[in-house]
């Protein structure tokens, strides 16, 4: 309360004279925010939020038609999973399932395996702050996201040529070496000589996958972060990458119209936009849930039935990242993270010889969309949190650990792949923008420290 008094007193009889008085005044702003109460009421609306969870939870708050749904079956589900565990092993009649194939009894045993751990996760895996659809599908989707960090750390311990005809067990495609598509070979947008279209560069780059791909990959970004320049910053930021590493993978070799124009300008402008539009729509909802049972009519209860899988509540995410150095630190990481899990996809595909197309590379990136929902939720409330003591939520660490999981295997199988080394001036850009950063941290966090020693004199 002393500090935020001088530095109150401060702004209105004083004068900054340093070239971040805008930052440190918004960041002096937020410290007497919180001195005055505003980032409390902030910390008991998120209380009140858990305390809403816990009740929605509480059975007797649930409409009658769903309540069922909410009641704990575990002894009941596990008494039916051992029936089924018995009809599919044979433990019985071991002659009806025999397999003289050891390829499709260990495939079989293995399936089964991870199938026991989801119906474990689905009734005994910790709750998140989502409720809606239901609880235990966010408990399916951590036993999901726990399997893939599995199976990713078995992938790390094998040689590339093993791991790439292990690829085979999961879909019979895979194994077989793919040449990687460059789409800055022509540049050209007007090509007089081509017979079957004078514009055949735009054409194919327009009704390529990857066009359909940004559009609702930015779509979903927005409904998660839910700030406009953040997710400006992540998409220059990873045009930026393209650029970085296009040496490396002829992938991200992209003409000059492509990144910036049709990337940037179009198709990720077009997903922030209905992205953005979305947390409008939803933002500004009255949510006043009425159960099944007390719709007036048929067409009431189908609309009560589909709202369920929409978002219960709306909640505001403050990311502040002008709230200081460390605040600055903590969203910085968020856009690495981000940025890291983007390039995994293509440097995973590159060495394992996954082709764009695959139904692996799909299921992959909607497993990532599924854990990331309630991850973004999970760290934006680990940033508000004002305990002194305290650790990120396990959708957090997990998709924390699968991301550096995935960045070894691109590491360990990428050795020798890449013979190209990153040009001189690349290396002398990155180098610079880490300076500059550094000095403005460390400026930012010595102009803070001066403002409060001088105002405590």
């Amino acid at each position: 309360m002393i500090v935020a008094g001088c530095m109150r007193n401060f702004f209105v009889h004083g004068r900054l004279r340093s070239p971040f008085d805008k930052i440190l005044k918004g960041s002096a702003r937020l410290v007497l925010m919180e001195a005055n109460g505003v980032v409390k009421s902030t910390r008991r609306d998120y209380r009140a939020r858990e305390d809403n969870v816990k009740s929605l939870n509480d059975f007797g708050d649930l409409d009658p038609w769903t309540a069922w749904a909410y009641k704990p079956r575990t002894l009941t589900l596990l008494f039916i999973g051992t029936c089924l565990l018995v009809w599919a092993s044979g433990a019985l009649d071991p002659e009806s399932t025999a397999s003289n194939d050891i390829v499709t009894s260990v495939k079989r045993g293995v399936w089964a395996m991870i199938a026991v751990f989801l119906a474990y996760s689905l009734l005994q895996a910790p709750s998140t702050v989502l409720i809606r659809p239901h609880p235990a599908i966010w408990r399916l989707v951590h036993g999901m996201a726990v399997v893939y960090l599995v199976a990713l750390t078995f992938l790390l311990f094998q040689n590339r040529d093993d791991a790439r005809q292990f690829m085979k067990y999961l879909h019979p495609d895979l194994g077989v070496e793919l040449p990687e598509r460059s789409y800055g070979a022509d540049c050209r947008i007007y090509v007089p000589e081509n017979p079957k279209s004078r514009f055949i560069n735009v054409y194919d780059t327009l009704f390529d996958e990857f066009v359909l791909a940004h559009i609702f990959g930015w779509w979903g970004k927005a409904i998660m972060i839910r700030n406009q320049p953040l997710l400006w910053v992540l998409s220059i930021g990873f045009e930026l990458m393209e650029l970085t590493f296009r040496h490396m993978l002829p992938n991200f070799n992209e003409c000059w119209w492509d990144s910036i124009i049709l990337d940037i300008l179009i198709c990720n402008w077009f997903g922030i936009w209905a992205g953005m539009h979305t947390v409008r729509y939803f933002d500004g909802k009255t949510y006043e849930w009425v159960g099944i049972s007390r719709q007036p009519n048929i067409m009431g209860k189908v609309k009560r039935t589909l709202g369920q899988f929409t978002p219960a509540r709306w909640d505001k995410d403050e990311w502040h990242p002008l709230l200081g150095p460390w605040r600055f630190i903590q969203v910085l990481c968020l856009c690495v993270v981000f940025m890291t899990v983007e390039l995994n996809t293509f440097f995973l595909k590159f060495c394992l010889w996954i082709p764009p197309r695959n139904p692996l590379i799909i299921y992959r990136l909607v497993l990532w969309w599924l854990t990331a929902i309630p991850t973004i939720r999970e760290y934006n409330s680990y940033l508000q949190d004002r305990k002194p003591v305290k650790k990120v939520g396990a959708f957090c660490w997990l998709s924390l650990a699968i991301c550096i999981v995935e960045l070894l295997i691109c590491v360990k199988f990428g050795h020798g792949l890449f013979p190209n080394p990153m040009p001189p001036w690349l290396i002398t850009f990155w180098a610079t923008v880490g300076v500059a950063l550094m000095i403005f941290l460390l400026a930012w966090t010595w102009q803070i420290h001066r403002f409060v020693m001088k105002k405590r004199l």
